[in-house]
């Protein structure tokens, strides 16, 4: 028979990661018309290159065939022709290089790999995470990052760690009325790494911070808000990766969020 009490915690876990889903999915619902129009600004500029390729393939086509009738050389015109084409092409792979990119991001944060500790690259998980909001907020906001170059894998759940940084990159977005800056921030400090989030928005009024990772409460407009993402950050950090979440903050100035995540998990330890 099974003890109660270990039987409590895994359906307390299972019901933290089928949140953490959910909350997951409806934030990839929120970005998506940010997505969208991201991966449509590139698409729209293949499809008028590649019919201007059209065209233009067209008049070489002419241009040569008068050419070798007339017993000629190629005219000039056609190395003129040949370098725009050759731009064109340059053009289109940058929009497709940009497509995969967004799309690859998207996969990366909506796949449901967590429940195995995987060795990562802590950067690239927050770098993937601006990649996505950035669709949304990038001529507003700038997001600025200091990384720690002495930083190696970090071992966690990446699915759940993708979900922290977003819910703590958008409500620093979401702080910052009009234009403004976040900081994302990383440093090595001793058995952990310590990731900072901060944002130049108005800060959060005092009344309302001994309730910010309650679950349920939320600032934001009825129907805009779920009051669970910092909870489901703080569930993340703390009960599931043996971290700790904090945050300063002053009204007029900014918040800063803190997290500490070690840099091996103790299941990990456990095996080696």
């Amino acid at each position: 028979m099974s003890d109660p009490a270990v039987a409590a915690e895994q359906e307390l876990d299972a019901t933290l990661r089928k949140l953490a889903e959910a909350h997951k999915m409806a934030s990839l619902g929120r970005l998506a018309a940010g997505i969208v129009h991201e991966i449509n600004t590139p698409i729209g500029s293949i499809l008028s290159n590649n019919e201007t390729i059209r065209r233009s393939l067209v008049s070489l086509r002419k241009l040569l065939a008068a050419a070798v009738e007339a017993g000629q050389a190629p005219p000039p015109r056609t190395l003129a022709v040949l370098d725009t084409l050759a731009s064109l092409t340059d053009i289109d792979k940058i929009a497709c290089e940009r497509i995969l990119a967004i799309i690859r991001g998207l996969k990366t944060f909506a796949r449901v790999n967590e429940s195995d500790i995987q060795k990562v690259d802590i950067h690239e998980i927050i770098l993937n995470t601006i990649k996505l909001t950035n669709c949304v907020f990038r001529r507003r906001i700038s997001v600025e990052t200091e990384f720690d170059e002495n930083l190696t894998a970090v071992e966690c759940y990446p699915g759940l760690l993708n979900q922290v940084f977003l819910n703590l990159v958008v409500n620093a977005s979401q702080a910052i009325p009009n234009e403004g800056t976040i900081t994302v921030s990383t440093a090595v400090e001793g058995d952990q790494v310590h990731i900072s989030v901060a944002d130049t928005g108005t800060g959060i009024p005092e009344d309302v911070r001994p309730r910010i990772f309650a679950a349920g409460f939320t600032t934001k407009p009825i129907g805009e808000g779920t009051g669970l993402g910092l909870t489901i950050t703080r569930e993340i950090v703390e009960d599931t990766h043996g971290g700790k979440i904090s945050f300063e903050s002053e009204i007029g100035v900014g918040t800063t969020f803190h997290v500490w995540i070690p840099l091996r998990q103790p299941r990990s330890q456990e095996r080696s």
